[in-house]
């Protein structure tokens, strides 16, 4: 990469090699103490030893990371908030240490981010803007953002005035090249220990994080985000988008409409503007299931920085006089039509509290391999959902720890033997909804996630029903086309032997011929009947009028089927 395409400000080459080889001795001397307690004293009988200790070499450990990440910056910032995230695969010292982890870094000097602005727009800032702000709003590991207001040629073209300008930290590309050579190293050694080979594919998850990352110091990448996701809300009341000034937009600087509201998790001022927030979880919960299970693009960075509630001007019909503005579009996640189907059977199954549901449903997303032995585990979730289903966050708060414990221990074993594995592209699935969780429980501590998982999964359900009819009643109309062409088919065959096209002339082969043409003529009259009858059943319940109409047809083939044989005689 040349001095050019790295920006202005580079990084001298002996920094990002001292950055390296920090982030390398780090990971190489916790990997050491790691293998020392968690594989040699178990395997030598000191497991007593080992397990004793856990719980404070855990939080030494977040500690650590914490320190380095902040001081680094970077995607070292990213990599906590991602651990931070995985609630499922790592301990409570460490995710609860790494929670608060946000881009705790020093801003830059408003001279450094004015001269990749200028670089990048090629006029000084005081042609482009009427007016920036030199103190930043927000300071962040990759990026920095300052008010700013358009100039009266582009607030006229624009129709808008007050704006947000994006710029990149200077030297940010070096800096994710090198973290990211640095991780790429971290999960090649990580990828040799079997109990974690076993359960996720290190350098694709590695790969996976890179390319995010790569995307979100793409600000043409994220502007392009933001639209898409604002075509997909198009028509939604609950759901704002801020507009990209693309005439003041590039790689590396990007310039939105200032939308700047009420903190999604700031409950005191959305009390003061009459804004319930128990209302507002519930709205943000359904958004957020609707962009993962129907939408399939969501987005993937939802804490609390990235969301504002927005009064609004009550409209006709709206009983809601407010919108979910969302911002910062660079960390976007797709969800594929498979892995989308596989998420609505965990959802409906999560919502029936149906156990053997639920694990089917893991096994169709990839969670677990084909080969696992399932029946413990599909016990263990059946018990769980007896106990725990459908209790609120403050009501799980109130259990007696001692009955976590108890059901741990019971399962434990079988949750650990069982062949998990993180599939492709699913990080950013559990970081979204882990996001949603915490900022519904922080807008209202007694929020219930059945209230809003429970309604969207019977919606779920009653789409998957319809699709359901739709495709026998596809399937019986293919099925009566096929039907209706084959006698005809049949018909020239016999023809071409009579004809002598075919070479056969023997007369016991012309009875059975006949006879072969009635019996098919039979059962394509059964398989139609079937046909006719089924689809009009499932139909029914949604399409009174053409299930009855369908199942009333069904009769005729079903007297050719049966009084055909004697009419042939």
């Amino acid at each position: 990469m040349t001095a050019s395409e790295q920006g202005p400000l580079a990084l001298d080459e002996s920094i990002t090699r001292k950055r390296y080889r920090r982030i390398l001795r780090f990971a190489g001397a916790n990997l050491v103490v790691t293998w020392w307690f968690e594989l040699f004293l178990p395997r030598i009988g000191l497991a007593a030893v080992s397990e004793r200790g856990r719980a404070k070499r855990m939080q030494r450990f977040a500690k650590r990371f914490h320190v380095l990440a902040v001081d680094l910056g970077g995607l070292m910032i990213k990599v906590g908030q991602f651990m931070s995230s995985r609630l499922d695969v790592l301990p409570p010292e460490i995710t609860a240490e790494l929670e608060g982890l946000q881009d705790e870094v020093p801003p830059v000097a408003f001279a450094n981010i004015r001269a990749v602005a200028e670089a990048e727009l090629g006029v000084t800032l005081e042609t482009a803007f009427a007016r920036v702000d030199e103190i930043p709003v927000a300071a962040a590991s990759l990026g920095q953002a300052h008010r700013a207001s358009l100039s009266p040629v582009d607030a006229a073209e624009t129709g808008l005035s007050e704006v947000i300008l994006k710029v990149q930290r200077p030297g940010i590309d070096q800096i994710v090249a090198v973290d990211l050579a640095a991780l790429r190293r971290v999960g090649g050694w990580l990828s040799r220990v079997r109990v974690i080979a076993n359960r996720v594919d290190m350098p694709a998850l590695v790969e996976e994080f890179a390319q995010t990352s790569r995307e979100e110091i793409d600000y043409l990448h994220e502007a392009a985000n933001s639209e898409r996701f604002a075509e997909d809300f198009a028509h939604d009341h609950r759901v704002a988008v801020p507009s990209v000034i693309w005439e003041r937009t590039t790689r590396r600087v990007l310039t939105l409409e200032d939308v700047t509201a009420i903190k999604i998790t700031d409950a005191s001022s959305l009390r003061a503007a009459g804004i319930d927030p128990g209302h507002v979880a519930s709205v943000f919960a359904e958004v957020m299931f609707e962009q993962l299970f129907t939408k399939g693009f969501f987005h993937a960075d939802p804490h609390p920085g990235n969301i504002f509630v927005t009064p609004t001007p009550m409209d006709a019909g709206d009983n809601q006089p407010w919108r979910l503005t969302f911002i910062d579009f660079g960390m976007m996640g797709e969800v594929s039509s498979h892995t989308r189907a596989g998420l609505r059977k965990l959802l409906i199954a999560a919502a029936s509290r149906d156990g053997k549901g639920l694990v089917t449903a893991m096994g169709d997303l990839g969670v677990l391999l084909p080969s696992a032995e399932t029946a413990d585990l599909e016990r263990a979730m059946t018990q769980l959902f007896a106990r725990f289903g459908g209790m609120g966050f403050a009501e799980l708060r109130e259990v007696d720890p001692r009955e976590f414990r108890d059901f741990a221990v019971q399962f434990g074993d079988v949750v650990r033997s069982l062949p998990f594995q993180l599939p492709e592209n699913f990080l950013l699935v559990i970081r979204a909804m882990s996001l949603t969780s915490g900022v519904c429980s922080a807008l209202n501590p007694a929020f219930n996630l059945w209230d809003s998982v429970e309604p969207f999964a019977s919606q779920l359900l009653r789409d998957e029903g319809g699709n359901a009819a739709k495709d026998v009643a596809q399937q019986a109309l293919e099925l009566i086309g096929i039907a209706w062409r084959l006698p005809k088919r049949l018909d020239e065959l016999i023809t071409k032997v009579e004809d002598g096209k075919i070479a056969v002339t023997t007369p016991a082969l012309d009875r059975r011929l006949d006879r072969l043409d009635r019996t098919v003529r039979r059962a394509i009259s059964a398989l139609i009947f079937g046909s006719l009858l089924i689809a009009g059943a499932v139909l029914h319940g949604e399409h009174p009028t053409v299930g009855t109409i369908l199942m009333a047809a069904s009769a005729l083939p079903l007297l050719h089927a049966l009084f055909a044989a004697r009419i042939g005689r």
